[in-house]
């Protein structure tokens, strides 16, 4: 049975008081409200492994603060199995939530040694939340945060089978943890030396020196393909096939953000440095053998394609990989960086065989990816938003060329990507569309005319054309376009009134009295949109904040983080957005995740009456934040004066 606490256990105030002055939120408060609060506290003993509540039994009559000691929080399910832990020690607290929720208790709570509390009970913390401001803020943001991680472990708990927690170091484990002592050889050594020293050190890399700093690494692949395959002298010095600078990555950073870069930079090995100096190295090989099934795999499988249509089948196979980073814990965040990477390496694979097989273009080029997938934020639910552009030339003859060369290759590449499963667009927003692919003087016309004479209805059409970023070809190109924007769009006033008048369209799904507002009737009658109403009010206030402050970042995400570094928005605000938009686009990206494992066409509809009451309340809390945000942009902007 879970442990009740004994009133007749007083305590001096003047200790409370003591302890109080140095623990927040109460550091924080009046001396008057810090005084009165001493003298209602009682204290309480429980020696070490006493279950202090029961989960949806323990009736939570007291906030708890430890005073000494420490517990461990956790949820279990049928089975048995702890599906999410915590440890809190001293001036932490437990039972705010169930508190201000006025439910039973929502946590096993269990002392991990012997632990003394002061406890306050449910009138004076009450009375406490609504005389203090700064304490209502403290725990109601906890309370926010605890909301947020309980409904993302049953949201895992519902819709993926289950792993032991130990699964959950991919997102946990820093690179720190499981780095392999770096090995070192000069500069002036020769491939020779270096390839015995990988064989007798049984490594597949060697940081290269020179005057006692790291100026390179080479690696087995090296030798293989710069030494062996061309034929080259073993005398030859390894500084003359060493890649430099090296790559490398902070120790405290988590494996799934190194994984996440080594597949982007296309490597295998990467130095981890540590207070600016270089104290290890970590390999793909080292996180696929701790996790057992890893993405590299089939980053691997893709890069190593030779024929177009080998490319076919890969984007199918997407669906076993997101599903083993949800069972590992994967928050959305984490899953649209994955597919996205994994559909950027389909598309660089095919289209550098395109180009093989077309010919060197006549002039630079570069893919341009548009929506979601310029703002690298792809769900399974993709279809195609791309556009072309190429460098400008004043030869005629040239530029016909490359009309003619480009024409061919985006009508074939648009054919490909089809059948690789990512669907044509139904509004014709492709490169194969004579009017999406341009040279850089068209397409800076262009985006002029949409800002210094916007047309409402063309506006609404093009917002998707603000979220491109380069996916193949000369970056460039692309990024002089962006510097384009982003020096010329904040002096448009009336550009970006029209834009931020168009975040207001999507309102959240919420009625006066905090009900869903779900489709009436239709296929998709009693569900929520989950992206028309619950992420593109994230999506749109990102993109116009952004380009008003030229902000050149196309993700969603990374705006606000953006926006929040700058301070031009608070910092409380940017964490309630962050919260908000990852919640509901995990329940969109779980939701379809079970759709295509059960063989269902992808969609963003969700009913409500699927969702657990956790997940209910959650999603409610997200929306309210949108609420929040559409109320910034009519100030920010003066909408509706």
């Amino acid at each position: 049975m879970a442990s009740t606490p004994l009133p007749e256990q007083h305590i001096a105030p003047e200790m409370v008081l003591d302890f109080l002055q140095n623990t927040l939120p109460f550091k924080e408060l009046s001396a008057t409200a810090l005084a009165r609060l001493a003298k209602k506290c009682i204290i309480d003993f429980f020696p070490k492994d006493t279950l202090i509540f029961h989960q949806d039994d323990t009736e939570v009559t007291h906030l708890y603060v430890i005073q000494k000691g420490g517990v461990k929080s956790y949820l279990k399910n049928a089975e048995g199995d702890i599906s999410l832990k915590d440890f809190r020690g001293e001036g932490e607290y437990f039972g705010a939530l169930p508190l201000i929720q006025n439910t039973k208790a929502n946590l096993n709570i269990e002392t991990v040694e012997d632990t003394f509390c002061f406890l306050f009970s449910k009138e004076a913390f009450t009375e406490l939340l609504e005389s203090e401001p700064k304490a209502s803020n403290f725990f109601l943001r906890s309370m926010s945060d605890k909301l947020v991680n309980s409904a993302y472990a049953e949201l895992r708990h519902n819709r993926a089978t289950g792993r032991a927690e130990s699964a959950l170091y991919l997102f946990t484990t820093q690179i720190g943890d499981i780095q392999t002592t770096p090995r070192t050889i000069s500069s002036l050594e020769s491939v020779q030396k270096a390839a015995a020293d990988m064989a007798r050190l049984h490594i597949g890399s060697l940081l290269v020196e020179e005057n006692d700093k790291v100026i390179g690494i080479v690696t087995d692949k090296d030798l293989r393909t710069k030494v062996v395959a061309k034929g080259l002298d073993y005398a030859t010095p390894v500084k003359s096939i060493m890649a430099s600078p090296v790559q490398t990555i902070a120790a405290n950073a988590v494996c799934f953000d190194a994984l996440l870069f080594m597949m982007s930079k296309r490597i295998h090995h990467l130095a981890v440095e540590n207070q600016g100096e270089i104290s290890g190295i970590v390999t793909t090989h080292d996180i696929m053998v701790l996790q057992g099934t890893s993405p590299i795999y089939l980053f691997r499988e893709i890069v190593a394609q030779r024929t177009i249509e080998g490319l076919y089948p890969m984007a199918a196979k997407i669906p076993s990989v997101v599903r083993t980073l949800v069972e590992d814990g994967a928050k959305a965040n984490n899953i649209t960086r994955m597919i996205t990477i994994i559909n950027d390496h389909i598309l660089d694979r095919l289209l550098t065989l395109m180009v093989e097989k077309h010919g060197t273009p006549p002039v630079p080029f570069s893919w341009l990816l548009m929506g979601s997938e310029g703002r690298r934020e792809q769900t399974f639910l993709t279809d195609q938003d791309n556009a072309l552009i190429y460098a400008q030339s004043d030869d005629p003859a040239l530029q016909k060329e490359a009309e003619t060369y480009f024409k061919a290759f985006t009508e074939e590449a648009i054919e490909h990507l089809v059948k690789c499963g990512f669907t044509r667009c139904p509004g014709n927003i492709m490169a194969s569309n004579p009017e999406l692919r341009k040279d850089s003087k068209n397409w800076q016309d262009t985006f002029s005319r949409w800002i210094s004479t916007p047309d409402v209805r063309e506006i609404l059409q093009a917002t998707i054309f603000f979220d491109f970023r380069a996916g193949f070809g000369d970056r460039d190109i692309a990024d002089k376009l962006r510097s384009y924007l982003a020096t010329n769009i904040p002096n448009n006033d009336l550009f970006l009134y029209h834009l931020a008048n168009d975040c207001l369209a999507s309102r959240p799904p919420l009625s006066f009295f905090r009900n869903f507002i779900v489709e009436k009737d239709g296929e998709h009658r009693n569900s929520l949109n989950l992206k028309q109403n619950g992420l593109t009010p994230f999506v749109d206030f990102a993109r116009v904040m952004s380009l008003k402050h030229g902000i050149k970042e196309s993700n969603t995400l990374g705006r606000l983080q953006l926006l929040a570094e700058k301070q031009i928005i608070a910092p409380e605000f940017h964490a309630e957005m962050v919260e908000a938009y990852e919640f509901i686009m995990q329940i969109r990206l779980e939701h379809q995740l079970e759709q295509i494992e059960n063989d269902i066409e992808p969609d963003n509809f969700v009913n409500p009456a699927q969702l657990t009451d956790l997940e209910k309340q959650t999603l409610k809390g997200a929306f309210d934040v949108t609420r929040r945000l559409q109320n910034y942009i009519k100030q920010e902007f003066r909408l509706g004066e």
